[in-house]
């Protein structure tokens, strides 16, 4: 269960304060795989870092009764200076997991060669997603924020990346943004839309992306 809490944030923006959460009250439900969509600038990556707790809110809270992983994707998960092999070791022990375990899993699964041993600031921004996806999934959580990162890489890292997904949703939940219909609908159970600071569930995942596809439309 993830439930806002009277959960707002804006940002200033050339004198103008641009509010991108407005005082969201609603709660998630288990097991699901959600589907966050919204238009390009409406929060969709605020919010998935507010639930992350990797940014604080204006107002109000986000609370949940189970762990949350950071947004994969987000390329602030890491520090440039240190090896993408140090950065998970870093993390192993944040979240108590076996260090050794979670370091041959993300060499495994990442697929960047030399590179695993290399600082982070060296890589490209697909190297960090691959990275991140790893290391991430690498744990146990109870839900994942995934912010279209199972779109990198070529198509074999794709099935490797949409099937590790799916094994880990038969336990987990997930929020998953991607502009891509044909994901939302591969991998998610329902929706959530995000509109002018506003969110929106739906049970059906069908029914989201008709709303989205109409709030696009009017745009």
């Amino acid at each position: 269960m993830i439930r806002f809490e009277n959960l707002s944030k804006s940002y200033w923006v050339q004198g103008t304060q641009k509010v991108v959460i407005d005082r969201l009250n609603t709660e998630l439900p288990t097991g699901k795989s959600l589907a966050l969509l919204g238009l390009n600038g409406a929060g969709k990556s605020t919010l998935m870092q507010l639930i992350a707790g990797t940014l604080r809110a204006d107002s109000g809270r986000v609370v949940s009764d189970g762990s949350i992983s950071w947004p994969v994707g987000f390329g602030g998960s890491f520090h440039p200076d240190l090896t993408g092999a140090q950065n998970v070791r870093f993390i192993a022990r944040i979240y108590g997991v076996d260090t050794d375990e979670l370091v041959a899993f993300v060499e495994d699964f990442a697929e960047l060669g030399k590179h695993f041993n290399m600082p982070v600031r060296s890589y490209s921004s697909g190297m960090k997603s691959r990275l991140t996806f790893g290391a991430s999934f690498g744990i146990r959580f109870d839900t994942y924020l995934v912010d279209e990162v199972t779109a990198v890489g070529d198509a074999a890292f794709r099935r490797k990346s949409q099937a590790l997904f799916k094994e880990r949703m038969e336990t987990s939940s997930a929020i998953l943004v991607t502009h891509e219909m044909g994901q939302v609908r591969s991998f998610c159970d329902s929706g959530i839309l995000l509109h002018r600071g506003h969110l929106t569930y739906f049970e059906d995942v069908e029914e989201a992306i008709e709303a989205h596809m109409e709030v696009v439309n009017d745009r």
